[in-house]
């Protein structure tokens, strides 16, 4: 063993740490030499760094990779490391000054960026890869690193292009990165024993009752989307009635609100927790209602049914995998990505409780 020398060392093998030793290594203290060496067959950069729930609903991109080429080794360049399963990922990279130097001096076979940022699109550019797929910089303007890309791209462009389309998001990156969309699953990093408490937490608390966890909040950039108070404080109302067990669900910005809502109808509300512990919570939960939001993403990843409020984007858009539904506003919306509503009154106001309840219903028989 002491014979091997450093010309020896497979630096391409996919269980190769870096200045560390490997699993095959500390295992059974096997050396460059055995017969557990697995070469890298594709070295791919994928480059999407936020907003959070984009980067959740760009995993399945990793499921297929995986599926091509299983010893493929994957970096991640992102702002919400948080979320990626690190058992699926190679090394997942934030945006820092060191982050950009290694990608830069690295090389590899495939490299994909699918945010249309100025310096995302550049790092694209000056990565070293024989194949490029996404948004690149041309001239310092916006462009498709291949034809492919070009659709995305003006359905960004043009509001009226963005309603006429009827594809998925991950269709659509996966037509960018010239493949084809098998309902390959979200991905997310799930800490197991948090997820184990509130599940029994839950359990015991709804007494054999279908767990619905609703998700109150939406974030500050559409506000347009809120459902009303009233709505769902006679929601939560109706669902107890029908024999469910409603939990209100939502993050620091919705914590007065849910506490109100709690005190007035008696719902139960467990508080506002860190991301890790929210996921886990929401995997506690059988069903799950929400408004167009990172709780979309998370509860697609965990694979819970789902009732999606849509209003102000194109409903293709979202891919619910068989275990959803989307309900929307009779009156329709005429505020198309709109932060502020035509109207003297959201049209979220004419989606009525007793047709959410009956949305539920419907999801909650889904197979």
């Amino acid at each position: 063993m002491s014979d091997i020398g450093f010309e020896n060392v497979r630096q391409d093998c996919v269980f190769f740490r870096g200045s560390i030793p490997c699993a095959p290594n500390k295992q059974t203290g096997v050396v460059c030499t055995c017969d557990v060496y697995r070469p890298v067959s594709k070295r791919i950069l994928i480059i999407k760094l936020g907003a959070l729930g984009d980067v959740i609903r760009t995993t399945p991109l990793v499921v297929k990779f995986r599926e091509e080429f299983p010893d493929c080794h994957i970096t991640w360049l992102t702002q919400s490391p948080e979320v990626l399963p690190k058992d699926s990922i190679n090394v997942i990279l934030k945006p820092d000054a060191f982050s950009l130097l290694l990608i830069q001096h690295s090389e590899f076979d495939i490299a994909i960026n699918l945010d249309k940022e100025p310096e995302a699109c550049l790092l694209l550019k000056a990565v070293s890869a024989p194949e490029k797929f996404g948004y690149i910089s041309n001239n310092g303007q916006l462009a498709p690193a291949t034809p492919a890309a070009t659709h995305k791209l003006m359905t960004g462009f043009f509001d009226s292009l963005s309603q006429e389309n009827t594809k998925s998001y991950p269709e659509e990156i996966f037509e960018i990165c010239h493949r084809t969309f098998e309902n390959e699953s979200y991905l997310i990093h799930k800490n197991e024993t948090l997820a184990k408490i509130w599940k029994e937490r839950l359990q015991e608390l709804a007494v054999g009752k279908v767990i619905v966890g609703l998700n109150t909040g939406c974030g500050p950039r559409w506000n347009t989307r809120l459902w009303p108070v009233d709505s769902w404080q006679e929601l939560a109302a109706t669902l107890k009635a029908k024999g469910y067990f409603p939990v209100f669900l939502g993050g620091s910005l919705e914590d007065e609100k849910n506490k109100t809502m709690s005190e007035q109808t008696g719902t139960y509300y467990p508080g506002h927790f860190s991301l890790e512990e929210f996921i886990a919570l929401t995997d506690g939960c059988d069903v799950i209602l929400t408004q167009v939001s990172m709780m979309m993403h998370i509860a697609t990843a965990l694979q819970k049914k789902m009732v999606l409020m849509n209003n102000i984007f194109n409903k293709h858009e979202f891919e619910l995998y068989g275990r959803g539904e989307i309900i929307e506003p009779s009156t329709n919306c005429e505020c198309y990505y709109g932060n502020t509503c035509k109207r003297s009154q959201s049209c979220m106001h004419d989606l009525s409780a007793a047709e959410v309840a009956a949305a539920i219903d419907r999801v909650v028989t889904l197979i």
